[in-house]
């Protein structure tokens, strides 16, 4: 680095003193002709008569050099502009090495790495977990808290692979950081039911028939399982952290948590939405 700052000074200092001041062009020309000359005796004539010019020279060094001050004087301006430009490009390169520094090219820098999105970068393929028997959805609370949850599909295999696999590494997070069971409730829906539940009324959903990313398989309902037994009410003290740390980690993950909504929340749902997949009902 400063040896190209030292060169590119002295090359630029050079080509300026040729440029602005006459006596040295008058030699630097001298010079350049007796080096492509070619011949011994041709060398010599242009070397004397780049002697007899820095003779005259040499004879008239005073008004030479009044000249040169009358020179100088006279381009004043453009030695200015020379010599700004000459500083301008180190100055720049000097300013701007700060700046244009990438951290991903430092290998001696150490990264903390976020496990989850290094499992979805790296193509890691989670297995879902094994179904439930049926029976533990057949209770009274949650007939209550979810309609005709009992002809609910839950098939993993239905669900979009990318929103499958952010779902699956939540349920992993939950699990290892927070020790909880989640348990998939409802998936893929089809547009036949979700219009038998949007005709029980906007207290179940708000949402018609293709206004909702449960049909494209980019939706689940979830709950929780707690001593064998599946729990859903936002009313528990137990279930009300579970979903907060529920819908943290699938907001980390890119998903949109119903615990978010402005209406009718619902802190069970997550989706991962896409343009032009479905119109939202308003939330």
């Amino acid at each position: 680095m400063l040896l190209g700052v030292i060169l590119y000074f002295l090359v630029a200092t050079a080509l300026l003193a040729v440029w602005l001041l006459p006596p040295v062009r008058v030699r630097a020309q001298a010079w350049t002709l007796g080096l492509v000359g070619g011949g011994r005796s041709m060398s010599q004539r242009w070397l004397g008569a780049g002697g007899r010019l820095a003779a005259q020279a040499q004879g008239r060094t005073a008004s030479a050099l009044a000249d040169g001050w009358r020179g100088l004087v006279q381009r004043r301006w453009r030695l200015a502009a020379a010599f700004a430009a000459l500083l301008l490009l180190p100055a720049a390169a000097l300013l701007l090495r700060g700046w244009h520094r990438f951290d991903g090219y430092d290998h001696t820098v150490a990264r903390a790495v976020d496990e989850r999105i290094a499992a979805l970068l790296q193509g890691e393929q989670l297995v879902p977990p094994p179904p439930l028997p049926p029976e533990i959805f057949a209770t009274a609370e949650l007939a209550v808290a979810k309609p005709l949850i009992g002809s609910a599909s839950r098939q993993w295999e239905l669900l979009d692979p990318d929103f499958r696999q952010r779902l699956l590494l939540v349920f992993r997070q939950l699990k290892e950081q927070h020790g909880v069971d989640a348990v998939l409730l409802e998936g893929y829906r089809s547009p036949e039911r979700q219009a038998a539940l949007a005709a029980l009324g906007p207290a179940v959903t708000q949402a018609a028939a293709f206004e909702s990313y449960h049909q494209h398989g980019l939706a689940a309902d979830v709950a929780f399982l707690r001593e064998g037994r599946i729990v859903i009410a936002e009313t528990d003290p137990w279930a009300k952290r579970a979903y907060e740390h529920y819908g943290a980690l699938a907001e980390s993950l890119g998903l949109h948590w119903g615990g978010r909504w402005r209406t009718l929340l619902d802190y069970g749902h997550v989706e991962l939405r896409r343009a032009g997949a479905v119109r939202p009902a308003p939330r």
